[in-house]
């Protein structure tokens, strides 16, 4: 596996990942009930600002894995990138189950929604403000 990039963001008390699409990561310093597909604020990166890297193995349409550790636990899944995505959102990352892509969206066809993920980390970013850590990582060419 090759490390491609790093996001850094913080939990809240209203972090509820009960979304069944999506996921998603903002700059944004607050939330609000309305964010069920909200993993993180304050995140320190959006896509405008991801990794050239990472963005042209999107680009390429590749299969990235992203790894999520909060505190001890870590979750993980996976999503494709896709050559419509332009990075140009300043704000904000999403994961998609679908395929639809906009501004904000990072990856399409994730294994996962907010919903899926492991309840522990959940657990840990509503009773924590500490900063959790999103990986990306890709498969060497034979892996």
């Amino acid at each position: 596996m090759t490390l491609l990039d790093i996001i850094t963001a913080k939990g809240h008390s209203l972090i509820q990942c009960t979304h069944t699409t999506t996921i998603e990561l903002t700059k944004d310093t607050y939330l609000t009930k309305n964010g069920t597909c909200i993993l993180g604020i304050e995140a320190s990166k959006a896509c405008y600002d991801l990794n050239p890297l990472l963005k042209k193995k999107i680009t390429k349409e590749e299969k990235i894995t992203v790894i999520i550790k909060a505190g001890d636990v870590v979750d993980s899944f996976y999503g494709f990138g896709d050559k419509r995505l332009t990075f140009i959102n300043k704000k904000d990352i999403v994961f998609r189950k679908s395929d639809f892509v906009c501004d904000r969206t990072i990856l399409i066809k994730c294994s996962k929604s907010s919903n899926e993920l492991d309840r522990n980390i959940i657990k840990n970013l509503t009773n924590s403000k500490k900063r959790f850590s999103i990986i990306f990582k890709v498969n060497d060419s034979h892996g």
